[in-house]
């Protein structure tokens, strides 16, 4: 019996009996009509059955198979031995079969089902009731039953699917393949987890309990990549960036280049209100930021940080792209452009290079999430993104001079460019444009001074300018170089046990210095 039973599970199997219960009915009634023409007797339920029997089609309904009623408003339809006994018979099992003609029932060969919109429900913010009475019980029951009996049932969970189902019949002589049943198995109990982990996780967000014991992430694979950071490296995206952002020109964006537009997105939701301002990042390091009157002198503050790297980097904007900008972005071989929108005819230069990508931002209030990931070994780390807006009432001046107005200014301008340079972090900064930038390096006093031979090296004076450090000093050592190096100022979080020597040496060099009391370190 277990070889003729592992031989009849690779077989076609051919249906005889369709139950559909769509809460979508897109493309029902047409699917139903190629089941009628293929002979498949059609069971359905409420509003399916009457989509079927409007476009022609003789239904059975499920309430004359169980002998009841749909009750509660249709809360209870399916629930019923005489749709589950079917749905999990198998004919080469004897009992199963004894049991099921005792009742008077037959096998069901095919299950059409797609649940209650729970999350689209959710992202309407109706009140919690709504969004409870949106959980489907029966039709997530179905799909576990029909996918188990895989051998023995095909089940379907998306209108995508009808099509190819129809060609997968029409092109095996009216049955369907093991091969593909497994498939459309495996992508109904894909379907019913991502319906959990989306109640699951509202109920989480209900109850307020912060961090969930227990992580799910469900995430539909966006595209397929033609490999990771390195070319023996296979790799896919994964999440919605579709509704993020849109390629208007050139390649598939790359796994690399997925980082680098990451790392623009970030800089752009720190600047999005401010006045034009250009962004070059290489990388997924910013290596110079500039704000100005109009974009087009933003982007040559910005390139005028460091005339080397931007070279084949990415330039983000944050207002919509024109002429002028463009023509100086075209200038020099830029991979990609980063934007809210481009002008017509910025858009018509810089589609003449064929290697460019050309990358929207379609919404951008989609930046802001819950949480953010990233993989180690064994698991993931999660945490609250850094995207706090910045608050100048916790702000704290420490040293003897006070900052003028203009300080300020370019202080809290430094601090919003350092949040998004690896630690350490030390970010030279004066008339809203970044001067020399120091990050990743061992230790701050190594930053600040990599940050200074930056700066000369692309001929930058530094006398007066704004430092921003990403977290505290530890030593003197980091004030004594950047005031050798001639800065007039410096933010920071404070916080070290030998604030006041750092605060003393401040004093010391004529430094008027301000304590955040928040840290903006990046790994």
């Amino acid at each position: 019996m277990i070889q003729s039973f592992a031989a009849f599970e690779k077989k076609n199997l051919k249906v005889k009996r369709a139950l559909l219960s769509v809460f979508d009915k897109t493309g029902i009634a047409e699917l139903g009509q190629f089941l009628h023409e293929q002979g498949v007797e059609l069971i359905s339920t409420g509003g399916t059955a009457k989509t079927l029997i409007k476009a022609g089609l003789p239904v059975t309904s499920v309430d004359s198979l169980t002998g009841f009623p749909e009750m509660m408003d249709g809360r209870v339809k399916t629930l019923h031995p005489a749709i589950h006994g079917p749905l999990l018979s198998r004919p080469v099992v004897k009992s199963d079969m004894a049991s099921l003609h005792a009742l008077g029932y037959a096998p069901i060969e095919l299950l059409v089902v797609n649940l209650y919109p729970f999350s689209e429900t959710v992202a309407e913010s109706p009140g919690f009731e709504t969004c409870m009475e949106n959980i489907d019980i029966g039709g997530p029951a179905m799909l576990r039953a029909a996918a188990k009996n895989v051998d023995h049932v095909c089940v379907l969970t998306s209108p995508e699917q009808y099509k190819k189902f129809q060609q997968e019949v029409t092109e095996h002589n009216g049955t369907v393949r093991y091969k593909y049943r497994l498939r459309m198995a495996q992508q109904a109990f894909q379907h019913t987890s991502i319906y959990d982990t989306a109640v699951a996780m509202y109920l989480s967000k209900e109850i307020k309990s912060g961090f969930p014991d227990v992580l799910n992430l469900q995430l539909r694979k966006f595209s397929p990549l033609r490999y990771g950071e390195n070319p023996h490296q296979a790799a896919a995206v994964y999440g919605d960036q579709g509704e993020i952002i849109e390629v208007l020109h050139g390649k598939q964006l790359s796994y690399n280049n997925l980082l680098d537009v990451d790392a623009a997105l970030n800089l752009f939701a720190d600047f999005r209100y401010d006045d034009p301002t250009c962004a070059i990042i290489k990388h997924t390091l910013p290596c110079g930021v500039a704000t100005r009157a109009d974009l087009t002198q933003a982007w040559h503050a910005a390139f005028a940080t460091d005339t080397i790297s931007p070279f084949g980097g990415i330039v983000l904007v944050n207002e919509s792209l024109d002429l002028p900008t463009a023509k100086a972005i075209d200038s020099i071989f830029t991979e990609i452009v980063v934007a809210p929108d481009f002008d017509n005819d910025a858009l018509e230069l810089l589609t003449q290079k064929a290697n460019r990508r050309l990358v929207k931002i379609k919404n951008a209030d989609l930046l802001t999430t819950s949480y953010s990931y990233r993989s180690i070994f064994g698991g993931l780390l999660c945490q609250q993104p850094d995207s706090v807006e910045i608050e100048t009432k916790n702000f704290k001046v420490v040293t003897h001079l006070k900052p003028t107005e203009k300080q300020l200014s370019d202080m809290l301008f430094a601090w919003k460019v350092v949040k998004r340079v690896n630690s350490n972090a030390i970010v030279f900064g004066r008339d809203q444009q970044t001067l020399g930038i120091g990050s990743g390096q061992p230790s701050r006093l190594d930053s600040s001074e990599f940050a200074v031979l930056k700066a000369a090296k692309f001929d930058h004076d530094l006398k007066g300018a704004a430092v921003a450090s990403d977290a505290f000093f530890p030593f003197r050592d980091g004030i004594d170089a950047i005031a050798k190096a001639g800065a007039g100022c410096v933010i920071q979080p404070g916080g070290s046990i030998r604030d006041q020597e750092v605060i003393d040496a401040a004093n010391e060099h004529g430094l008027c210095m301000v304590f955040t009391g928040r840290r903006h370190f990046k790994h």
